[in-house]
């Protein structure tokens, strides 16, 4: 067997996302790419800000000698520090560039700071709805997961958070707005958490981490803002990638951002530069470094998603579906009709829909659809929605 028993393993488990977009080249295969309503990557539509094109091609006309050789592992000073800059303003924190490594993308960036921060045998709280991949990325640096589920309403459950911390917690990830139900948790529910963890640690003599990933934080719908979680909490580290709020997802660029007042933050920094490079990512890319620089707090048009996000929320609620509406990103997470929400994926494909079941987010019960697509997969995904309606509601 060439490939090793845990591999093997997860591979069957496998990423419901992924395996649910091979399915859809197979049916585009076979019944034509504008017959499948493939709503199951969340793969970006919008285009780049026009300013990004502009700054690619002034890159690339440059005359300038060496932008493609190797930088410090951290990445460009000059990035970091417009890095650096854009959290100062936003946060009303002091970070420098000396708080910044440039990464892979956000999950370059976490897999950075897992293996940075854990022993062997660590326990990280993640919270169901979750990402799939954390379960793997912490699996990879011998960390345990350790799911708690959030309310009904996708917002953090305190309790049983609290119940779940022990001597061996060593971190939190958190994910807002989340990917898949698009909820924002809220500043007074952050501050909760916050002083749970300074509880926490000062119970156990240990040392706790909030690693807030963030690639969608500036997807935010109907006038909200962002609520930041460095205010709250010292021991507080983001993962960031430019893939939603650039639409750069094939670029593979992103951020580590540590907490400025963070004790030990020199040393902490340290171990990312060092693991950045002995995980073979070495540094962030190069031309990406160059072309971002320039483009920190800009986004996508946000508008356009939410136009989405209210054309399929409206006609799902107006179908008999039990929806939480998002607050941003570009997901909605619905209950699924059936108890068995694979089952009722499957069923989908009858219409030629393609969504993710919830039990590949630790949610069973519910199924998952991205709505970066074209206004025409949706408008035929709804019509095969219907059609599961009026079978199963």
């Amino acid at each position: 067997m060439p490939i090793s028993g845990n591999v093997s393993r997860s591979m069957e488990e496998g990423s419901w996302i992924r395996r649910m977009f091979e399915v859809g080249i197979a049916m585009k295969s076979e019944y034509g790419v504008d017959k499948v309503f493939d709503l199951s990557l969340g793969n970006p539509i919008v285009e780049p800000p026009s300013i990004f094109k502009q700054e690619l091609i002034n890159f690339a006309q440059s005359l300038d000698t060496g932008r493609h050789r190797y930088m410090p592992n951290a990445g460009y000073p000059e990035t970091r520090a417009s890095v650096a800059n854009m959290l100062s303003n936003e946060t009303g924190l002091g970070f420098t560039q000396n708080d910044i490594v440039m990464a892979c993308g956000a999950a370059g960036a976490a897999n950075v700071v897992l293996r940075t921060i854990l022993n062997p045998g660590d326990e990280v709280i993640i919270l169901a709805p979750y990402f799939g991949e954390y379960v793997y990325y912490i699996d990879n640096h011998r960390g345990v997961p350790i799911v708690v589920d959030t309310t009904q309403e996708f917002q953090l459950n305190i309790d049983s958070i609290r119940e779940a911390i022990s001597e061996r917690t060593r971190a939190i990830i958190i994910n807002s707005p989340n990917n898949p139900s698009g909820a924002i948790y809220p500043d007074e529910d952050l501050s909760s958490l916050c002083s749970l963890l300074y509880q926490k640690q000062d119970e156990y003599g240990t040392e706790i981490f909030i690693i807030s990933d963030e690639p969608y934080r500036r997807l935010i719908y109907d006038g909200l803002t962002y609520p930041q979680v460095f205010p709250h909490y010292g021991n507080t580290i983001i993962v960031n990638s430019h893939a939603k709020d650039l639409g750069l997802p094939g670029e593979r660029i992103g951020y580590i951002a540590v907490h400025p007042s963070y004790g030990d933050k020199e040393e902490l920094v340290d171990g990312f530069i060092f693991c950045t490079r002995t995980l073979g990512f070495v540094n962030a890319p190069a031309l990406m470094q160059h072309v971002v620089k320039t483009l920190q707090g800009l986004t996508v048009d946000v508008a356009e998603y939410q136009r989405k996000r209210d054309y399929l929320y409206t006609s799902l609620t107006d179908l008999g579906y039990s929806v939480i509406k998002p607050q941003g990103a570009f997901y909605l997470f619905p209950k699924s009709p059936l108890d068995d929400d694979v089952s009722f994926v499957d069923v989908l494909q009858e219409w030629k829909v393609l969504t993710v079941p919830g039990k590949g987010f630790g949610t069973p019960g519910h199924f998952r659809i991205s709505y970066c697509v074209e206004d025409w997969v949706l408008e035929g995904a709804v019509q095969g929605f219907a059609q599961a309606a009026d079978r199963f509601l």
